[in-house]
């Protein structure tokens, strides 16, 4: 049996008290990686802290504290949103159903006259028509000469979005709509539309959303010149599975990236990649000049490096490392989310201010408290191990400082990246049904149709409706501008 290896213990006091101090950082940073695993596996996904925690950031007892400077902004109060009963919006069709009393409550009994209508009370109900399967029958008519059988005509042939395709624009943009915007997998679909008395099989609706992307591509460019005409593009990226057959396992790791566009450029862009390599947002972002926001991802790194792009970091990212080191060092640590949660309540009072009010607000009350967390943060470099929980924090906010600060020189920019996080919620949300991309021509499929689905949720466009007058209208030839078409211009037809 082999002899476990002995330790060696050098002779000097100060060797082993060095010694003594890497082994307890190194069990301390042991156990908060086990910590974040379990609370991954089993806690919950918010960062939220009790109340009481952040008080600890006005005392000022422990040295190297730092008080920061000036009111935080009020809690924005009034009266809660009630949880009674809204009635139906206006714009809902409504089908009206009169219902009068009895017959033999009709008359008078003193006098037996008919009681005459004075007036009407009316309540509301919601229902439901389930969606139906219709089949178009393009009858073409044929005419002919009664006289001579030589001049034969018929009706032309009508457009149609997939070339002897069995599926009209409603069909497909129910379909794209399901998948994407309502997260149902292709199976599902097949048994709903079987259910329906329609026998439509997984691999044609696959084929049908591969046509509608490719159909849609034109748009999807125009949306993607927008966005890098944006002053500032809030991007992030999350991985999903896509098959590949030459993988050991059939199956390998893809990435989604998401562009969002500015004020003046609002739409959702989304791209995909089979790795997450820094090719691929140096390549869509190649023609951009502006601001970046982004997490500190060394991929961004060669696009700042031109000069042409203004990198941007997130202060959530800066606060998450914080609060997973909470439990190592609860003091310090809550100081520092004290700090962030003070610029984050001047955010929440600058989003109801005009430009200019923002700007003047966060000059004047922003960067003060910026300048104090940034010295506090130097003090704690020099007291915190590098390698504990709390000094990489510490670290992380460090190395990124200059690009945590730029939000405070334009109004439009955000204090964090959040923005970007919600959009990829979508795909996350998603791919827990659809699984995986069947291939990398199902990624480009998901990724163009994401993006329509998503810059129409963004201006409050009802997708499907959307899709199928879109889809109907590029099919047919009656899009010479396409322009008019992006959901930001599109009108709906009147029915």
């Amino acid at each position: 049996m082999r002899k476990p290896a002995t330790l060696e213990l050098p002779n000097d006091l100060a060797k082993c008290q060095q010694m003594i101090c890497q082994m307890h950082e190194q069990m301390q940073y042991m156990q908060h990686q086990l910590d974040r695993l379990l609370h991954a596996k089993f806690g919950q996904k918010a960062e939220s802290l009790v109340p009481g925690q952040l008080l600890l950031f006005q005392q000022s007892s422990v040295e190297g504290s730092v008080q920061v400077q000036g009111d935080a902004p009020e809690q924005a109060s009034g009266k809660r949103n009630s949880h009674g009963r809204r009635k139906p919006a206006k714009e809902l069709p409504r089908r009206r159903q009169v219902h009068d009393v009895p017959m033999e409550q009709r008359y008078c009994k003193c006098c037996n006259q008919e009681l005459a209508v004075i007036g009407e009370e009316v309540s509301e109900q919601y229902d439901y028509s389930p969606a139906s399967i219709v089949v178009i029958e393009h009858v073409r008519l044929k005419r002919a000469c009664k006289k001579c059988s030589e001049n034969v005509v018929i009706a032309p042939k009508p457009a149609t979005p997939i070339e002897r395709g069995l599926a009209a624009p409603g069909m497909l943009a129910y379909v794209a709509t399901s998948k994407f915007a309502d997260h149902l997998p292709l199976y599902r679909l097949e048994s709903i539309f079987k259910r329906d008395g329609a026998q439509i099989v997984r691999s044609t609706m696959c084929d049908w959303l591969a046509a509608t992307a490719q159909l849609l591509s034109p748009l999807y460019m125009l949306m993607k010149a927008e966005v890098l005409r944006s002053q500032i593009i809030w991007t992030d990226d999350t991985p999903v599975k896509m098959q590949d057959r030459s993988h050991d396992k059939n199956i390998r790791e893809a990435r989604v990236w998401v562009y969002i566009g500015d004020r003046l450029h609002s739409f959702t862009v989304f791209d995909f990649t089979e790795s997450r390599k820094r090719d691929g947002p140096k390549t869509f972002l190649d023609e951009f000049v502006g601001f970046l926001q982004a997490d500190a991802f060394a991929g961004y790194d060669c696009i700042y490096a031109g000069g042409q792009v203004t990198e941007v970091a997130c202060h959530a990212h800066a606060r998450r490392k914080f609060f997973e080191a909470l439990e190592t060092n609860k003091f310090l640590c809550s100081v520092a989310l004290n700090i962030i949660r003070h610029l984050y309540l001047l955010e929440k009072k600058a989003a109801q201010m005009s430009p200019e009010d923002r700007m003047v607000l966060r000059l004047e009350k922003a960067k003060p408290a910026l300048r104090a967390y940034k010295t506090w943060l130097d003090w704690q470099k020099v007291r915190a191990l590098p390698k504990s929980p709390f000094g990489k924090a510490v670290t992380y906010a460090l190395n990124n400082w200059d690009a945590l600060c730029i939000y405070v020189q334009n109004p439009e920019l955000t204090i964090d990246n959040n923005r970007s996080e919600r959009a990829l919620r979508a795909v996350a949300i998603g791919r827990k049904n659809w699984l995986f991309a069947g291939s990398r021509e199902g990624g480009r499929t998901a990724a163009v149709l994401s993006t329509v689905i998503a810059s129409c949720k963004q201006h409050n466009i009802n997708p499907q409706q959307y899709l199928k007058d879109v889809i109907g209208r590029i099919c047919s030839g009656d899009a010479s501008d396409l322009r008019a078409l992006l959901p930001d211009r599109w009108t709906a037809p009147q029915t």
